[in-house]
């Protein structure tokens, strides 16, 4: 193990969580950023992150930092850190393909003394059971007597530009006490909102799932309320504005679960529950009522169709937002996708517009053609289904305009009083 003036790090995965993770380390620390992508790497080179994580003036700045695809130029480092994602498969079951290739990678540049650190969320004692292993098989030495782990969970918000890395305290956790002390020093030095050592790498990890856990299920009991609540005929929102009067009243709002955490994490947690013998009976449920608002929105919205006259056949509809969340080009795991796939099941064509994302992107990984332009008089619907800063800056009447006479306009995020649109959570 190294003193911090020693260390040269790697970090393995430059997408929102490692890129950051990569600039802040470098102000202090010889660092390489790691990635199979070329063309991540290639634009990180130049300058451009399409994230918008990290600014163009950010990555020009940097004096330590060097991005590459070579293994062989990791070689050097002592301290790996890997923020690789971690999704689920079809079957909503965790997919450690991603994991176990940058575990492969590390495997064979690992020397004596080196610290390796995970970030990715697990289920606890993923690390020491998956990764542990293929680090021992592919460098031929033992753990925690020649190469030592920790893990320190990402707690990323992608577009979130108030809440950056060292702003937000980070847990911290190693596979020896020297270790522990070690990793935590190494993450306090760049983290200046503090850090938090936890008693061992399962508790870190089992912290991590639970964060979003935690809020999964708060939101899912809120997105049931909207449902009450709307064949009551009462706004949510109003209700959850009274409530919130009272002090310890939490403050969650109903509508899409998607990302790379709330929608994927619980499933870590629940699989590891079942391989135990616990079936996990809030979470799941939780997870299927979530998983369920995309169908649940797009068939309100053929409900209100209907009751207007307007032939779905023969109606176009448009979806406003394609990212899981607002201001952020962030496609993975979200869950517009739903609603997009219930109109089509329907036999209603959908158009997306999405000003945050490629189209490149969006064709690649959901087969969705955005639309660049919108035309007046065009849809028989509307789906506001992501808050992004263009979008909360229409009016209501620049939306009427890009509909037919007869339409309905369903906003999820709540953007215009109730009164002005036909339908909202």
């Amino acid at each position: 193990m190294n003193a911090l003036e020693d260390v040269k790090l790697c970090i393995i995965g430059l997408g929102y969580v490692g890129l950051p993770l990569a600039v802040e380390f470098s102000k202090k620390y010889p660092t390489i950023g790691f990635d199979l992508n070329g063309g991540r790497v290639s634009e990180l080179r130049s300058g451009v992150d399409s994230t918008f994580e990290v600014s163009s003036a950010e990555l020009k700045d940097v004096q330590q930092l060097d991005f590459t695809t070579d293994a062989r130029e990791i070689s050097a480092c002592n301290v790996y850190i890997v923020a690789v994602p971690t999704p689920i498969d079809a079957a909503k079951r965790p997919d450690f393909k991603p994991l176990e290739g940058a575990s492969r990678t590390v495997a064979e540049v690992l020397a004596k003394g080196d610290v390796v650190v995970f970030e990715s969320t697990v289920y606890p004692g993923a690390t020491e059971e998956v990764c542990v292993p293929l680090l021992e098989k592919g460098s031929g030495l033992r753990y925690n007597e020649d190469f030592f782990c920790g893990y320190s969970p990402e707690r990323i918000n992608p577009g979130d530009k108030l809440h950056r890395l060292p702003s937000i305290v980070k847990i911290t956790s190693g596979s020896t006490p020297e270790t522990a002390l070690f990793v935590d020093r190494l993450y306090k030095s760049i983290i200046t909102a503090g850090t938090f050592m936890a008693s061992s790498i399962k508790v870190a990890e089992a912290a991590k799932v639970i964060e979003n856990t935690q809020r999964d299920v708060n939101i899912a009991l809120i997105n049931e309320l909207a449902l009450i609540f709307d064949k009551l005929d009462i706004n949510t929102r109003e209700v959850l504005a009274a409530a919130g009067t009272k002090w310890n009243f939490l403050p969650f709002q109903p509508g899409l679960v998607g990302g790379h955490c709330i929608g994927v994490d619980p499933y870590y947690l629940t699989h590891k529950a079942q391989e135990v013998g616990y079936h996990p009976n809030m979470i799941l449920a939780g997870r299927r009522l979530n998983d369920n608002m995309g169908s649940y929105i797009a068939s309100t919205v053929i409900k209100k169709m209907v009751k207007k006259g307007i032939d779905t056949a023969s109606s176009r509809i448009l979806v406003m937002g394609l990212t899981f969340k607002e201001n952020c080009p962030d496609l993975r795991n979200t869950r517009v996708i739903d609603i997009i796939s219930e109109f089509a099941e329907y036999g209603i064509a959908v158009d997306v517009y999405d000003p945050w994302v490629q189209s490149d992107e969006a064709y690649r990984e959901y087969r969705i053609n955005l639309v660049k332009h919108l035309q007046d008089n065009t849809y028989s619907g509307i789906v506001i289904a992501v808050a992004h800063r263009q979008f909360t800056e229409m009016t209501i009447g620049q939306l009427r305009k890009l509909c037919k006479d007869k339409s309905v306009i369903y906003d999820v995020k709540s953007l215009f009083p109730r009164d002005q649109v036909d339908g909202c959570l």
